[in-house]
């Protein structure tokens, strides 16, 4: 108890000493974990965008021909048919769950309520490319049978449902799309990303109804075995020459054919990450290294300046463990003490920043969201872990130049200034 009082009233005398260390110790631990949060909350956030689709997606979309193909002139616009999706079936080994896509802004009306949405003709593998999600409840996606009796049903966004029933629910209901009827079979809670709000009907009644020339402008599906990044371009630079083949164009005719690749952007983007990770960690170490050297500073010149006041104790008859327990003590509180602080305000930080991300995220209503930032937290045991380094390093500071004074010879520490 009484080597606890000194030590306390010791660290009062000293207050600027008391200060300058416990501030080395926790602006160290605060700067690394914020670091760390950041580097994580950019990372979550960009991999919560990947998670809106499945990461193995491609689509494909036509374009302008710029280059001569077997006889054929430049600036061709070039369409996709069901012959290119027979194509990709039988010749694209990697390809899986196929579907064109027929796009076409309607004007969606319930009685005396209308809205104009974006209608999308899809199989039903369109689904799980882009993760839709059914609550308990609300249905189902398009399947087979729709598409092989033309069956004239609808899946609604949530919004749709919103402002065109007015809380009422719209499952089993008939919406006007046009000038024809269709049965809402099921209602997606899960807003497509970078896309306005969604109606989908089968894609063979979208053929029949709205695509008399059976040519559309999109083709998505999704891949397997894929894993690399060097496998993922070389299956680009394959799929385009297939394509080529039934599409007559240059498969060096880089504006011929646009190809998105998540599955290539993903890794490409966790690459940039695992570099900004280490990048990271490697300036939050040595913030924390630059703490750990101020704290050994700060702990050596407090032993140097007490080495008078350690004689003294010794010639009293203080005995030298005695005397290397209360600086080491005192040491392990401060760094304990102010540690625990610069972790507190670290924690508390990166929590206030997720709090207010998610607050903004939840009430951002655009039809184009994004996530930049998400979950800028930390591991809790990357945490206690630089805390306890810190700690560690404060008592060793203490007690290295501590054990060095209590051999000094009284009256020779006596003489010291």
């Amino acid at each position: 108890m009484e080597t606890i009082e000194e030590i306390i009233s010791t660290l009062k005398h000293n207050k600027m000493r008391t200060l300058l260390t416990g501030l080395s110790v926790s602006w160290g631990i605060f700067i690394l974990i914020v670091l760390l949060g950041a580097g994580n909350g950019l990372q979550n956030g960009v991999i919560s965008n990947f998670s809106d689709r499945a990461t193995n997606t491609v689509q494909m979309w036509p374009g302008r021909t710029t280059k001569p193909y077997k006889g054929l002139k430049t600036n061709r616009q070039l369409n996709f048919t069901e012959k290119e999706i027979g194509n990709l079936k039988e010749n694209v080994k990697e390809s899986d769950e196929e579907t064109g896509i027929i796009e076409k802004s309607v004007t969606v009306s319930y009685k005396t309520e209308f809205g104009n949405y974006q209608l999308k003709g899809v199989e039903p593998s369109y689904s799980q490319i882009i993760n839709l999600k059914f609550e308990p409840g609300d249905g189902r996606f398009i399947n087979s049978l729709d598409i092989s009796n033309n069956s004239k049903v609808i899946v609604i966004d949530k919004k749709v449902e919103e402002t065109l029933f007015k809380g009422k629910s719209a499952l089993g209901e008939y919406v006007k799309v046009g000038s024809v009827m269709f049965r809402v079979i099921g209602i997606n809670s899960k807003k497509e990303q970078f896309a306005g709000t969604q109606v989908y009907i089968p894609f063979k009644t979208a053929q029949m109804i709205y695509n008399p020339d059976k040519k559309f402008w999109s083709i998505a599906f999704t891949t397997t075995g894929l894993k690399t990044k060097q496998a993922n371009e070389d299956f680009d630079e394959n799929l385009k020459k297939t394509m080529s083949q039934s599409m007559f164009f240059d498969p060096k005719d880089e504006q011929a054919l646009w190809i998105r690749n998540s599955q290539r952007d993903y890794i490409e983007t966790m690459n940039i990450f695992n570099g900004i990770n280490i990048f990271v960690s490697i300036i939050g170490i040595f913030t924390l290294i630059a703490g750990i050297v101020g704290v050994s500073n700060i702990m050596l010149v407090s032993v140097k300046e007490r080495t008078r006041e350690i004689g003294i104790r010794k010639a009293i008859g203080a005995p030298p463990a005695n005397i290397l327990r209360s600086i080491v003590l005192e040491a392990l509180l401060i760094t304990a003490l102010f540690g625990y602080i610069g972790m507190m305000m670290g924690i508390g930080l990166t929590e206030v920043v997720s709090f207010i991300m998610e607050k903004g995220a939840s009430q951002n209503t655009s039809e184009m969201q994004m996530t930049v930032f998400k979950n800028p937290t930390v591991q809790l045991s990357y945490v206690f872990f630089s805390t306890a380094i810190v700690i560690v390093a404060g008592v060793i500071a203490g007690y290295m130049p501590a054990r060095r004074a209590t051999r000094i010879k009284p009256i020779e520490a006596m003489r010291e200034e």
